[in-house]
Formats: C-alpha cells, sequence, structure tokens
C-alpha cells in the first residue's frame, strides 16, 4: 500500500497514518557551542515503548544526515524507487524497520549537518571530540525532557564513520553513570556496522582482502607483502608505494563499497538544478546551487539516495518538519568532505570499543562481507586483538533456513558478525537481513 504525501506534505501526518509515534524537534547545546542546535527525528517502538529498548543512530560521515538512517537503512520509512518525474518523492513503510522492536532517536549530528545548524559560525568548527560531548549534551537534555525513557535499556548505534563516534559518545554516558551525573542514563551497549575505527588496521586490511576476493594477482600481492612488510600506510619505501598505487588503481575498477555491484557514478550530494526545474514544482524548492554534471543513473544502487534531496528541500516538508527559517538553506544528504570545518582528532576508537566490552557493556560489531571500504577482516582482526576467550566459536547464523552470515561471540558480551553479501552500508543490499541481526541481538536471543 501507498502512502502519497499531499501537496503540503507533512512527514509526521504519514507516520500517524502508519500508526507510529513520532516527533521532530531541535535540542539547544547553549552558547558555549555557539548556540548549536541538533535536529532530531524520534520514533517510538511499534511494540512496547515502555519497556522495548531506546536507541541513538548516528550517520556516518562525518555529515550524513540521520534521515538517511530514518528513510534508507533502519527507519520505519522508505522512498518509492522511481525515475524522478517532477512530482514529490513518495514514502511508503520500511517492512524491515528497527522500530518494531526499538524507540529510534535519529539525530543530526555534527552540528551543520541536515537541520542542524549554529547561530554562530564558530559554531560549525567541531571535531570527533567535541561533537561527541555535545551528543552527550543532546542525550542529557533529552532525557530531562522525556524522563520516562530512562528507565529503558538505552542502546547507541551507527555506522561506518559510527565506528569512531558511537564507542566515544558510549564512554562518555558510561563515565556520567560512573561519576552519578544525573540523569542517570541506563546504558546497556552498543551495535556498528562496518565500523570505520581510524586505525590503521582498517586500511591494512584492503590488500590482504583484494588479494582473498581475486582483485590483484599472486605476483602483486607478494611484492606488496615483500615491500611493504604489512604496512601499507604512508609508506615511506618507494617499492611499497608503486606497489600500493598499481593496487589502488585495481580497486578503482570496482565498487568499494559492494564489490559485486557495478561501478556507477559517484553519488552526488544533490540532483542537477535542470532536474529539478524541469516540472511545475520548481517554485517549490529553495534557490539550490549548482550540482554535479552528472548524477547516478537509474538502476545505480546510490540512485535511491536523490529523492531525499527534493524532498528534503520543499518548502511544504520543510513546514511540516518546522525548520526553522534561515538556518539551512540547501539540506544535503551527506555533506561532500571539506563542507564542514571538522577536526578529525580521534586517531583511532579501537582503545575505546577495549574499554567498553572490558567494563560489561554488550556489543555488536557486524560486517557486510563484499565492503572493501572497511573490510570484515580488517574489523575481526582488532576485536581479536582483545585477546578475548571465545564464548561460542565461529559458525553459521540463518534466515529463512539458509546461513545469512557467520558469527561468532566472545567473553565480555562482545558479538562480531558477518552478514553475506552485503555492502558497506548492509541495509543498502541486505535490509532483511540487516534488520533480524539487529532484532535478535537487541531483544538478547542468539543470533
Amino acid at each position: 500500500m501507498l502512502f502519497p504525501l499531499p501537496s503540503a506534505p507533512a512527514c509526521s501526518a504519514l507516520l500517524a497514518s502508519m500508526t507510529l509515534h513520532t516527533r521532530v524537534r531541535y535540542v539547544g547545546l547553549g552558547d558555549a557551542t555557539g548556540g548549536a542546535e541538533l535536529f532530531y527525528y524520534f520514533v517510538e517502538s511499534e511494540r512496547s515503548p515502555s519497556t522495548d529498548p531506546l536507541l541513538l543512530w548516528h550517520s556516518g560521515g562525518p555529515g550524513c544526515s540521520a534521515f538517511s538512517a530514518l528513510a534508507f537503512q533502519i527507519g520505519p520509512l522508505k522512498f518509492v524507487e522511481r525515475r524522478y518525474d517532477g512530482t514529490l518523492p513518495q514514502l511508503v513503510r520500511n517492512p524491515y524497520s528497527l522500530t518494531q522492536v526499538a524507540s529510534i532517536i535519529f539525530v543530526d549530528s555534527p552540528v551543520g549537518t541536515g537541520f542542524s545548524y549554529a547561530r554562530d559560525p564558530k559554531g560549525y568548527n567541531v571535531g570527533d571530540i567535541s561533537a561527541s560531548l555535545q551528543v552527550l549534551t543532546f542525550l542529557r537534555k533529552w532525557f530531562d525532557d522525556h524522563p520516562r525513557y530512562l528507565s529503558n535499556p538505552f542502546y547507541l548505534g551507527g555506522d561506518s564513520y559510527a565506528g569512531k563516534m558511537t564507542p566515544l559518545i558510549a564512554q562518555h554516558v558510561s563515565e556520567g553513570i560512573e561519576e552519578m551525573q544525573y540523569p542517570l542514563i541506563n546504558l546497556k551497549g552498543y551495535l556498528v556496522g562496518n565500523p570505520l575505527t581510524g586505525d590503521k588496521i582498517d586500511d591494512n586490511s584492503r590488500i590482504p582482502y583484494c588479494h582473498s576476493f581475486g582483485i590483484i594477482s599472486d605476483q602483486i600481492y607478494e611484492a606488496a607483502l615483500i615491500n611493504c612488510r604489512g604496512d601499507y600506510v604512508n609508506s615511506t619505501n618507494k617499492l611499497c608505494a608503486g606497489v600500493v598505487q598499481t593496487i589502488n588503481d585495481l580497486m578503482s575498477e570496482v565498487d568499494n563499497e559492494g564489490i559485486l555491484d557495478p561501478v556507477c557514478p559517484s553519488a552526488s550530494p544533490k540532483p542537477r538544478r535542470d532536474a529539478l526545474r524541469r516540472k511545475s514544482l520548481a517554485e517549490e524548492h529553495y534557490e539550490l546551487s549548482d550540482g554535479p554534471p552528472e548524477e547516478p543513473p537509474f538502476g545505480c544502487i546510490k540512485y535511491r539516495y536523490n529523492p531525499s534531496y527534493i524532498w528534503a528541500n520543499d518548502n511544504a516538508t520543510r513546514a511540516a518538519l518546522g525548520i526553522k527559517e534561515g538556518t539551512v538553506k540547501e539540506w544535503i544528504r551527506c555533506k561532500p568532505k571539506g563542507e564542514l570545518p571538522y577536526t578529525f582528532d580521534l586517531p583511532s576508537s579501537v582503545g575505546y570499543h577495549f574499554k567498553l566490552t572490558t567494563r560489561g557493556y554488550r556489543a555488536l560489531v557486524y560486517s557486510g562481507d563484499h565492503d572493501l571500504t572497511v573490510p570484515f577482516s580488517g574489523t575481526h582482526a582488532w576485536i581479536r586483538s582483545f585477546n578475548f576467550s571465545i564464548a561460542e566459536d565461529w559458525r553459521a547464523w540463518h534466515l529463512d533456513g539458509q546461513a545469512a552470515g557467520f558469527t561468532i561471540t566472545y567473553a565480555n558480551n562482545l558479538t562480531f558478525a558477518t552478514i553475506k553479501g552485503g555492502r558497506h552500508i548492509v541495509s543498502d543490499n541486505r535490509p532483511k537481513e540487516c534488520f533480524v541481526a539487529a532484532k535478535r541481538w537487541l531483544t538478547n536471543e542468539p543470533l
């Protein structure tokens, strides 16, 4: 069944028609942050919101709007996939939404992402550490306004760059609990998908991964082993640098986020302006800047993101969401690299993963096994570096009578799982498997 948006679209009205309880709002972080206000979408659990887990989801990037997760990944909505014809893109129900078992806060962070903004331009100057502390402030203010959720099991989650931010935010929350800082948040753990850590282990794992999947030959791999000695990042050895360049050239021949998928033009952060002006909806959109000359052709997996740009920049959509006039001229799903004045000041998050799991917080780390951006083998390598004992050895996990991936559980409540055939953002092409794995873990079922 389709849920068409009227000429004056209201996301909240659509969600209401789906018997979902939702809220969209800002949380102000105070003058010390340059008047930063983080925008969020909140959707209550469809099952038992008074007792079900509460999840804060942080999208990757940095600079990708939480709407990515709400409408393309784990949230209750998704766009009808069709060629843009000038009409407002249509939202329908996502059958694999985690809101079936959990309430979810989708937050636009860092400031400058999505509809989040700062009154003072200096407020946009954030980095890993300051952005994580802003999310902590956001959470405390949110719980002050929603105290009935303080008793719910609380989890943090995200994918890609959230592999750095999620454990860092969780560490701040954990320290607040130990110091008895109110409100006391009932943190139980976190889950991350294809998590970037910033550690060399992520990049160093890409070359062995390329060899195992036949992207580079035995001879090239052997040359890399001999000349780079296992360190392929920023090598000063000219022979190593040469073979790494050869490997990079070969890697460019495949989609690094899903090695079996066709290589498509990079996803434009915004469709071409002439495409927006073809139809009568032109006057409904903000004045938009020129986009790149090409956008992914229909059929490419990244084409599915384009409708969000049109939908979120529609004046009636913005009115329905309560977007403050003059704060965000142009909504972009994922800000291009370098557009935000962001400081990458957390070299590696591996130590935070270790601290949290040794304190007994539950953790699910899952990887699409066709991702070359953050290969599953590198992720499993830093998990193994913790030297935790094995609680349940490597085995297949199943869905519909078939192996959906493989999993291993370690001491300290740490579970690692692969999702067979999954891309960098697993829900892009394995939404059911992603949903089932997360659902089982959140509800304390065996994977």
